[in-house]
């Protein structure tokens, strides 16, 4: 009698299988958008070969923040409270600059109560990968407009909404964050895409994806329905991401038909062009682009804007190689001398 063996189980090349990106399953409701985009983050970790003791995990409080659960089990995490998400991670990753940051927040959690510290984590351009999923609605409290629901529009509970709209990618853009992208839950491939580019990217990456709520904002011609999103969809380009250890090739694309933006550790996106020009390096450009969407009621999703060389925030400190975190208490703490001689000039 023989024995079949068993399939051996797919790796990496960091030696991984996909089960070692997944986390817990899910609570969410069935058909969420939120576990859809879960699922794109940990295909793109994955893919990219990243250690999941390598990343650190935040975020705030709504139904988005509880997405970090869903996926890198082995990565530490931190749920804060609600839009303090990035005081978070920004102490964290001050403490060790080798970790990478995932920040999942919510249009509640980023554009609502957790405006301000959105703005001042954007322009402090920390590393880190920063996801708003966006539904539009305050799902965890039952069906509230939230600040990015559309004017006009009508709930069964909630009446008819009357304020225009926060943009989240327009607010990134002002705050100057170096990375600012747009897209669709109802779009994997694309999400998984963006979300590679944006963890390569060395300085704050904010990704706004419209992610739709089934049970509290499922109108279909609400503005963030899949039905809606799925018949309004515009792309601004075909992205591929093409990791540094691959040689890069476009001969197959025709003369001036792409646009390749090179990362700081080699990596580099390349945007084809679908139906128009498009320089995702002119933030200029980027907020005109919104501002047309705006006024055709296009979702437009790509990557609206990068800048690879914009200074982070660990740029303008004399941070050692060796993470705060694990100096000793001899090397954080002033000497003697240095006290005498700080008191010695506020002398009068």
């Amino acid at each position: 009698m023989t024995t079949q063996a068993a399939p051996k189980t797919q790796v990496n090349l960091a030696g991984l299988s996909r089960q070692d990106y997944k986390g817990h399953n899910s609570t969410l409701c069935a058909g969420c958008g939120h576990n859809s985009i879960s699922n794109q983050i940990i295909a793109a970790l994955y893919e990219l070969n990243v250690v999941p003791e390598t990343v650190v995990k935040f975020s705030g409080i709504g139904c988005s923040s509880k997405s970090p659960t869903y996926f890198l089990n082995r990565s530490f995490g931190f749920n804060g409270l609600h839009g303090r998400m990035p005081s978070l991670a920004l102490g964290a990753l001050f403490a060790d600059h080798t970790l990478k940051g995932i920040g999942v927040s919510g249009d509640g959690d980023t554009a609502s109560i957790g405006m301000g510290q959105f703005k001042h984590v954007m322009r402090r351009n920390l590393p880190m990968v920063y996801v708003v999923e966006n539904n539009g609605v305050y799902g965890l409290t039952k069906g509230q407009f939230s600040a990015t629901a559309e004017v006009g529009l009508e709930l069964k509970r909630q009446g008819v909404n009357r304020y225009f709209p926060v943009d989240i990618c327009m607010e990134a853009l002002v705050s100057r964050a170096s990375f600012v992208a747009r897209s669709f839950a109802g779009d994997p491939k694309q999400v998984k895409e963006i979300f590679k580019a944006a963890f390569s990217h060395r300085g704050i990456a904010v990704i706004d994806i419209i992610s739709p709520c089934v049970t509290f904002h499922n109108k279909e011609d609400s503005f963030h329905s899949y039905t809606w999103g799925k018949e309004h969809e515009i792309a601004l380009h075909d992205i591929t991401y093409v990791p540094a250890r691959e040689e890069i090739t476009i001969e197959d694309f025709e003369e001036g038909s792409a646009r390749e933006v090179t990362l700081h550790d080699g990596a580099t996106i390349v945007l084809k062009k679908l139906d128009r020009d498009y320089d995702p390096t002119n933030i200029f450009e980027a907020l005109r682009v919104l501002y047309e969407a705006e006024q055709n009621n296009w979702l437009l999703t790509g990557i609206l804007y990068v800048n690879p060389n914009a200074p982070t925030i660990f740029d303008m400190y004399n941070l050692p190689d060796t993470p705060l975190n694990r100096l000793p208490a001899e090397k954080l703490r002033p000497s003697r001398e240095s006290l005498d001689k700080i008191m010695q000039q506020m002398q009068i």
